[in-house]
């Protein structure tokens, strides 16, 4: 997610200079200190020489493929890759090939490895904005039709989950930015796929009502939101009502100008990046719940900035082995 351009003039700035920065080709491979590790090749499942992920911890009658078991991320230059959050390792997968020239601001993934991604019309404000299906193999945009958000929900936060643990049917939860002012923000609803339709659950409570979150989700049948607040915050949600069950502040982590946000292997990811005028791109930071440890330097200035991110309900709920 990327803040919303009618904000701040520094936020229509960063979002007109990101737009114009390409990934790199390259990162040097670094597993253990932090650094990114980088494949620009397209993930090949089995056959392309990385540890397959054990299907494991992912609800009952998981049924998963590998590729539905990975991280993904979405750049602000529309460029898709997986993530393997236990190796530190990005894999650009390719660049998005929906019909559309609105900008890309956040993504999920459900537990067919298909990318759910959220596209804004963003020029002095939000225009418009839908949801397109994309393939997570070639980053080739479906042929279903783009699901229109109304006013007030052009620019979400996503995420699935579960019905619950034992139940593996799954829903898209989304937020709304509203207009990206400070409070704006219009709370929680899910979108009906088969029908397109947004159902509108309600707000956040508490001193998190108002405020722009993005979501994760999942296989056990939890939501949880990444509040942009100050500290930030990470706060489990009440599916059926949005009411905030908990919420635990991640100090250390600047309000960012682009975030997104996965959970993986029993860790949240939080990617975080300031405005793109300062010159740095998306760091990573992970927030272990178990122990309540965080490392903002889990990996630092990757070289492209992220703006979406998901792992479906698939995600080993616990750390592989």
């Amino acid at each position: 997610m990327r803040l919303a351009p009618s904000a701040s003039l520094l936020g229509l700035l960063s979002a007109l200079a990101s737009c114009a920065a390409e990934p790199p080709t390259a990162f040097t491979q670094g597993r253990d200190g932090g650094t990114p590790a980088v494949d620009t090749g397209t993930f090949r499942g089995n056959d392309s020489g990385v540890i397959p992920i054990p299907i494991r911890d992912a609800g009952a009658a998981a049924n998963c493929s590998e590729a539905a078991q990975l991280a993904y991320v979405l750049s602000d230059a529309n460029d898709l890759y997986s993530f393997r959050p236990n190796l530190r390792q990005f894999t650009r997968i390719g660049r998005l090939s929906c019909p559309t020239t609105a900008s890309p601001n956040s993504m999920a993934i459900d537990r067919n490895a298909v990318a759910w991604v959220n596209y804004v019309d963003a020029d002095l404000g939000d225009a418009a904005g839908a949801v397109y299906r994309v393939n997570t193999t070639d980053a080739t945009c479906t042929t279903d039709a783009p699901i229109r958000m109304p006013a007030g929900w052009y620019r979400l936060g996503m995420g699935f989950s579960t019905a619950s643990a034992d139940n593996t049917d799954e829903t898209l939860f989304v937020t709304s930015t509203g207009t990206g002012l400070p409070g704006s923000s219009l709370g929680l609803g899910s979108i009906d796929p088969t029908r397109g339709i947004l159902r509108i659950i309600g707000n956040f409570n508490g001193a998190l009502r108002g405020q722009s979150a993005e979501l994760t989700g999942t296989g056990d049948g939890r939501l949880f939101g990444f509040f942009t607040t100050s500290p930030v915050q990470v706060a489990q949600l009440d599916r059926a009502t949005a009411a905030v069950l908990s919420s635990t502040p991640v100090p250390g982590i600047d309000t960012p100008a682009a975030w997104a946000f996965s959970f993986w292997g029993g860790d949240f990811y939080l990617y975080t990046a300031p405005s793109a005028l300062f010159g740095r791109t998306t760091s990573v930071t992970r927030y272990r719940p178990s122990t309540g440890a965080i490392d903002t330097r889990y990996m630092s200035d990757i070289g492209f900035r992220i703006v979406g991110a998901g792992a479906s309900t698939c995600a080993p709920i616990a750390p592989p082995p």
